[in-house]
């Protein structure tokens, strides 16, 4: 990292630390509390805020929030790991949840991601947004998977750097503030995130995410856990009633520019890139969002038709389970429903004869292995 990459702005300079082994890295300012829109700007914001709007409707409307929160969850955790390289699909994510089968390594980090998230909203009523909450989470998301050997959940003490694999501290694309910056950097992160600054919520948590990438606190899992705090904010101050947004998707198909968007703001002290972007994120995705809950509460609301006829509720409660998960085997049905085994399988007998399920082969301790194709087109579809 070069001096020259980049100015000295309101968010931030780079100089050279001090001593014989001097290196250069950024050092953010605290995070500005005004930021002045342009009217193009402006008329994202307010076509992400109706979006977003809409999607919240969406959700306090649900019979049963679950029916979405999952598959929902599912979505964002894996973009959000894929743009750090993993490799897994949803459908493969899903297969595993419900067949028990070992997971691998990225399917792996896909499940701690939604379990940072369930176990930080779990803990909000109790302990607001903070850097000791972030810690926990962080905890959570790195447990077990690649990267638990750096400390997970404790803030670093010795400096880390983002470049090309090989890549020094002189060479890195980018060098975040020292270790004995961190404390004061985050106690005002934490103050801004429970300020109401003279800026609309989606600009404010916009600004909180990319100082928290540029403050980049933990030797790793900084992205994931920086993206979900994205969802997580919005939630937090009951802009969302559950995490229904995906914005990963959005990013990870604009991967350089997410990046490049972030970067601006350390070289040129031009936030607007990475603003406009997000705002366009959550436009998008709250829309897409909207359109699949629609679609799949057309499918519950048919099958739930179809399987009346059975006159259990076991057979309505094995619909809503697909909602969650359109895989499902003998054994997962059992536990979720509490039923014996000749039950679960005479259950989804009926739905395959019906043309809801479709057997496809066999899993994890021979257990049959059952998919809803519709509801499974509309839970993945891009993301397979």
């Amino acid at each position: 990292m070069e001096l020259t990459q980049n100015s000295k702005s309101r968010f931030g300079e780079a100089r050279r630390t001090r001593g014989r082994h001097g290196y250069v890295a950024y050092f953010p300012a605290p995070i500005p509390r005004t930021l002045e829109l342009p009217g193009a700007a402006v008329r994202l914001l307010a076509e992400a805020e109706g979006a977003l709007g809409r999607l919240a409707g969406v959700g306090h409307l649900l019979p049963n929030p679950d029916l979405l929160i999952r598959p929902y969850l599912l979505r964002e955790a894996l973009s959000s790991t894929r743009i750090e390289g993993t490799q897994a699909s949803l459908v493969e994510v899903l297969e595993t949840e419900a067949g028990g089968d070992r997971p691998n390594p990225d399917v792996e980090e896909v499940v701690n991601y939604v379990e940072a998230m369930t176990w930080g909203l779990g803990r909000l009523p109790d302990l607001p947004i903070s850097t000791r909450l972030v810690c926990e989470m962080h905890r959570h998301l790195m447990a077990g998977v690649r990267g638990r050997e750096r400390s997970p959940g404790e803030v670093r003490k010795s400096q880390n750097w983002i470049g090309r694999a090989g890549s020094t501290i002189e060479t890195a694309d980018f060098v975040p503030p020292p270790p004995e910056e961190l404390a004061g950097l985050l106690a005002d992160w934490e103050r801004f995130a429970h300020e109401e600054p003279e800026m609309p919520l989606l600009v404010q948590n916009a600004l909180l995410h990319s100082q928290f990438e540029t403050i980049h606190p933990f030797l790793d899992g900084n992205g994931r856990l920086g993206r979900l705090l994205l969802v997580f904010f919005l939630v937090a101050h009951g802009r969302l009633p559950a995490p229904l947004l995906y914005l990963s998707s959005y990013l990870e198909q604009r991967r350089q520019d997410y990046y490049e968007s972030l970067q601006a703001i350390r070289e040129s002290g031009d936030p607007l890139p990475w603003v406009e972007l997000f705002l366009k994120a959550v436009e998008t995705q709250a829309g897409d969002a909207v359109q699949r809950a629609q679609r799949i509460l057309e499918l519950r609301d048919r099958y739930r038709e179809i399987t009346s006829t059975h006159g259990t509720p076991n057979a309505l409660a094995l619909v809503d389970l697909l909602c969650e998960n359109p895989v499902v085997t003998t054994r997962s049905v059992e536990a979720a429903l509490g039923v014996s085994r000749p039950t679960a399988l005479r259950l989804l007998k009926r739905m395959e004869d019906q043309g809801t399920l479709e057997e496809v082969g066999v899993g994890a301790r021979r257990q049959r292995r059952y998919i809803a194709r519709e509801l499974m087109d509309v839970v993945a579809g891009d993301s397979r």
